[in-house]
């Protein structure tokens, strides 16, 4: 047999061959807004999951916020680190699942490109500046971001990704409207495809999982208050029980480790159990399914709300991390007010899109894509004149 290198046609090929019936097959997708010529080695998905690396957005995540203000700790996560992990638990949910690895992926990447400086404070501080405007969700924002900010590309604005890592980032809608393109009729589903509730399930427990293991060690909560946590529990018992020897830090992070691993594990039984129960043969029936079929099982949900709740009563509104966290958005709330009375400071390429955006609207697309350190050096600057 004579070995030749795999092109696009051979990739589809094989995921036709591959994957599970009710996955995203990329010779299936819905199409881009502009329409490009097929790339000859890759795939949809992977010629989006590339653009979106390639991005101006998605680099400025190492830069912003997670939970702790950017630069506090050079071993605490960012915007960008969450990300990196966020796809990597995706595809270990997807693979597990046999659907398409790649979209999955791409929506892990491009889920967080809209989140302002300073985490949800920054994003609670500019949808109050912009309660009279249109408000701000990050979700909207990355939306805004990929198909309309980024400008790498000579005949259109934007990444011009494809409808399905579109539908992923717009994991909070109530509604997935899809055009009509080729084989595909115009249709609005009640839910998006598998592969984007791997990336909205992912996100959730990556979120949790690793602020906890930043708060530990930050020292702002520790190891006593975690002893009622069932999800924190069952993790102790296993580590304990198998590795007595591990010590300090080396045994907190295998606890965190195992901590993922056993939801991701529940993910992945529960919800094969939960698509066993449904005639699935395309991925346009999961969409029409009248519930998401992503899911951990009840238990373990009910230990996931849990300890989302002891990291809202402990963590996330500790005074070492609200403190600074308000302070971020005070000062967007004091650039954006100064943008607002001199546009003339957003600079010839920004300002041109006030005449169709509208002031407020380019002035929150300007200080969303802001990181942490460049809105507190632009503060001081303007402070000073």
């Amino acid at each position: 047999m004579t070995w030749k290198p795999r092109n696009r046609s051979l990739i589809e090929k094989f995921e036709e061959e591959a994957l599970s019936p009710f996955a995203q097959l990329s010779s299936e997708s819905a199409g881009r807004k502009h329409s490009e010529p097929s790339h000859p080695f890759r795939t949809v998905y992977q010629r989006d999951r590339a653009r979106i690396i390639h991005s101006k957005a998605f680099r400025r995540l190492e830069y912003k916020t997670q939970v702790f203000l950017n630069g506090t700790g050079d071993h605490l996560r960012t915007r960008l680190t969450h990300t990196i992990e966020v796809s990597s638990v995706s595809r270990t949910i997807a693979t597990a699942l046999g659907v398409n690895q790649d979209l999955t992926e791409a929506i892990a990447l491009a889920h967080d490109l809209g989140h302002p400086p300073f985490g949800h404070s920054g994003e609670k501080k500019l949808n109050e500046l912009m309660v009279d405007h249109g408000g701000f969700e990050h979700n909207k924002q990355s939306l805004r971001t990929v198909e309309l900010l980024e400008n790498l590309y000579p005949n259109f604005d934007g990444l011009n990704l494809s409808y399905e890592v579109l539908e992923g980032i717009m994991k909070h809608s109530k509604g997935f409207n899809r055009p009509s393109f080729k084989n595909k009729i115009e249709e609005t589903f009640k839910n998006p495809s598998i592969e984007a509730q791997i990336a909205n399930l992912a996100d959730e427990i990556t979120y949790y999982a690793h602020d906890l293991d930043d708060g530990l060690d930050f020292n702002l909560i520790n190891e006593d208050q975690l002893i009622e946590l069932d999800l924190w529990q069952r993790c102790v018992n296993f580590v304990d029980t198998n590795y007595k020897n591990l010590k300090g830090k080396r045994r907190r992070a295998y606890i965190i480790r195992n901590l993922l691993d056993f939801q991701v594990a529940d993910i992945i039984k529960a919800s094969t159990q939960h698509i066993s129960e449904h005639a699935l043969d395309s991925s346009d029936q999961v969409r029409r399914s009248s519930a998401r079929l992503i899911r951990n099982s009840k238990e373990i949900n009910q230990s996931s709300i849990q300890l989302k709740r002891f990291l809202y009563e402990n963590l996330y509104n500790h005074k070492e991390v609200a403190q600074p966290n308000k302070k971020g958005g005070e000062i967007i709330s004091s650039v954006f007010e100064l943008f607002i009375k001199n546009p003339s400071l957003l600079g010839e390429t920004t300002s041109k899109r006030i005449s169709e955006d509208g002031l407020h609207r380019t002035v929150c697309d300007y200080i969303a894509g802001m990181t942490d350190r460049y809105i507190i050096e632009e503060f001081d600057e303007l402070m000073k004149s």
